[in-house]
């Protein structure tokens, strides 16, 4: 997995501490992740409300899976559907795209990530 790319075509760089399907803190997208957790984004509080309301609950803490919630300004590992739909709902997180991996261009296109590029 140390070998994945980024949607820039570069080595893919770290997006959070624990975040990511492996929970490496890279966006990697192993065979095993059907959800292609490969978008790198900076939590946003609307984006969180639209998850929760999609019934992807990403703010309450779960020990079960050791996850302590998310709030806004958090750098999480999504799936490329869920930012897709949340682009769509004119809720999308900013993307960070040297962390979001290129599995992420199976289903957003690179202009679309790009026109929501976080730039400090």
């Amino acid at each position: 997995m140390a070998n994945q790319f980024n949607v820039l075509d570069t080595r893919l760089q770290l997006c959070c501490g624990n975040g990511g399907y492996t929970r490496e803190g890279f966006c990697y997208v192993p065979d095993s992740d059907r959800g292609n957790h490969s978008v790198c984004a900076i939590m946003t509080e609307e984006f969180l409300q639209f998850s929760k309301s999609q019934g992807n609950d990403l703010i309450t803490p779960n020990p079960l899976y050791d996850f302590e919630g998310l709030k806004a300004g958090d750098k999480w590992c999504l799936c490329a559907i869920r930012w897709l739909h949340a682009q769509q709902a004119n809720v999308a997180p900013p993307v960070i795209l040297q962390a979001t991996n290129k599995k992420s261009l199976e289903v957003i296109p690179l202009e679309l990530l790009k026109a929501h590029e976080y730039t400090r």
